[in-house]
Parts: structure tokens; sequence; C-alpha cells
């Protein structure tokens, strides 16, 4: 698997992993994910999913890991693009919402807002 890094805009960065995101491969997602946590002035970050063809329940952890570390830090973490196949996997764990995609029955349907909430 390979990750590539863009600048889009001052403080906002997009994360394109390409290939499977699996045991094996996702401490490469991992490591430019840290890197672009640290940068100072982040915003947000956007991990384009579109090249994605397998994620695993190591890659949905780096995700929510990263996310919740971009909202500890005053920013944003939230995917985008995702395959079928990855868009299921984040349904199926419930997650989809949480990483900024519409919420959705299996028709499309949203049934729920976008984005991270306190429980009370």
């Amino acid at each position: 698997m390979q990750v590539g890094t863009r600048e889009a805009g001052p403080g906002r960065v997009v994360l394109t992993p390409v290939g499977e995101v699996d045991l094996a491969s996702a401490p490469r997602l991992e490591r430019a994910l840290d890197a672009v946590l640290d940068r100072p002035g982040l915003v947000e970050v956007v991990i384009d999913l579109a090249d994605v063809r397998f994620l695993d329940s190591t890659g949905v952890a780096i995700l929510l890991r990263g996310a919740a570390e971009a909202v500890g830090r005053g920013g944003t973490l939230r995917v985008t693009n995702p395959q079928p196949v990855v868009t299921r996997v984040l349904r199926i764990t419930a997650v989809d919402v949480l990483l900024g995609l519409p919420g959705g029955d299996a028709d499309g349907t949203p049934t729920a807002e976008p984005g991270w909430r306190r429980l009370r």
C-alpha cells in the first residue's frame, strides 16, 4: 500500500491511500496520518479512500484514532470517496457518520448527521 499526501489549502491536508488497508499495510497509513496530525495549524485531514480496495478492522481503528486525535487538537478528520466494499465496512462497524460520511440505510437514505457528538 502507498499513501500520498497533498496540501488542500491552509491547514488542510489530503491523504490518498492506494491498495488494501489491512494488518500488514495499516502501519504505513498510521505513520502518514501521525505525520500529518503533528503539523502545526492543522484544521482538517481528508482521507480519500477512492483507491482503497479493502479495509479491515485495523484500518478502521486507525481512522477512528486519527479522527479522535484531530478533534483533540481542534481539527477534524473525514473520509471521502470510499469504494462500495469499504463503505459497507464503515457502515457495518457504525463509524461512517463519525468519519464524516452521511449516515444511511441500505438505499442511501440519510439517517443521521455527520460528525462527532458528545454523549450526555
